[in-house]
């Protein structure tokens, strides 16, 4: 009989973000991969006003409850912090009215490392932001240059002391497979990401998309995106080097959509990606018990919420297992069902 521990043994309840997205907008330059109206779904929308931050937080409070509480208020998709500053204080001004009114835990931006400084940040506080994210990629320069970011990895360091020590949460985000990258450079990326001491972190496998310059590299051959399979590798273990450093990894992979789906040239793409990296996760973590006794047959104990991960999409896991010649059966443990 084996014990297989959960891969998250708080069981938090599922975060909520009433996300509110500024595709390219404050963005300085258009990076090589980025197309954002497929990324976020917006489809060509025109960017959002005050109003509309009202409209969502009333729909997203009567929906949530009283999980409102733990829900905040989030503008993603450009560089919240490089946008028009009147327009970026007015959205900031509802989503403060908005948070103080229905009892939001806080407001949430992602921006450029190259975007922030000390005054800026003072505003942010000032209006109840608690929460900010650096796009950092990658913290290699030459990778960061062939991609078009327009900052180096010192911008993201120098941004990530200032957000810390403002008091702010501080998440970050970085790509798997940008173009002139290795997993090897990626693993690297991850390490110097945890020195950086942030709270969160998203991962996000590079896809190649139409109209970026990505496109044309892929076109031209000169870039090779990762295959679905080199992705779950690298993002298991990436995954496991997170965890281990005390961060949680809110996001693996791009949100699903039906404009993503449709749009996307090649790349890791899948729909549960995180729940192929979670399974790949439980696999290389039961393989390190299993092999220190060898082939033959184990009952392996679970959390009961973990259960599909474990067993893999389409019992991949278990295929796996019996082809190495383990002949496992999952069962849900006792104690995680009364």
């Amino acid at each position: 009989m084996i014990s297989l521990e959960p891969l998250n043994p708080a069981r938090p309840g599922k975060h909520a973000n009433i996300a509110i997205f500024v595709p390219h907008l404050g963005c300085p330059q258009r990076c090589s991969f980025c197309e954002q109206n497929a990324i976020t779904g917006a489809n060509h929308a025109p960017p959002p006003t005050p109003e509309d931050v009202l409209s969502a937080a009333e729909i997203a409070a009567r929906s949530l409850g009283e999980r409102r509480k733990e829900a905040e208020i989030a503008f993603f998709g450009g560089s919240f912090t490089a946008i028009r500053r009147d327009y970026m204080l007015a959205l900031l001004s509802a989503a403060k009215e908005a948070a103080d009114r229905y009892g939001f835990h806080g407001i949430r931006c992602s921006t450029r490392p190259d975007a922030v400084d000390s005054e800026t940040l003072e505003l942010l506080s000032a209006y109840g932001v608690t929460a900010i994210e650096l796009g950092a990629q990658s913290m290699d320069d030459g990778v960061l240059q062939a991609n078009r970011r327009g900052h180096t990895a010192r911008d993201t360091a120098e941004a990530a002391d200032l957000i810390r020590a403002g008091g702010f949460e501080l998440g970050l985000q970085m790509m798997t497979g940008l173009y002139k990258s290795t997993a090897e450079g990626d693993l690297e990326t991850a390490r110097r990401l945890i020195a950086l001491k942030p709270a969160t972190m998203r991962i996000y496998p590079t896809l190649v998309l139409p109209g970026t310059e990505l496109a044309r590299l892929y076109d031209r051959g000169e870039y090779c995106p990762q295959s679905l399979e080199q992705a779950v590798e690298l993002c298991a273990v990436l995954l496991e080097e997170f965890r281990r450093a005390g961060v949680r990894v809110i996001r693996l992979g791009l949100h699903a959509s039906p404009e993503l789906e449709k749009k996307r040239l090649a790349g890791p793409y899948h729909p549960a990606f995180r729940q192929l990296v979670e399974s790949r996760v439980y696999l290389e973590q039961l393989l390190r018990v299993l092999e220190q006794s060898g082939p033959g047959e184990y009952v392996v104990e679970v959390d009961p919420r973990e259960l599909s991960i474990a067993l893999g999409q389409r019992k991949a896991n278990l295929e796996e297992l019996a082809r190495r010649g383990y002949r496992v059966t999952f069962r849900q443990r006792l104690e995680d069902q009364l």
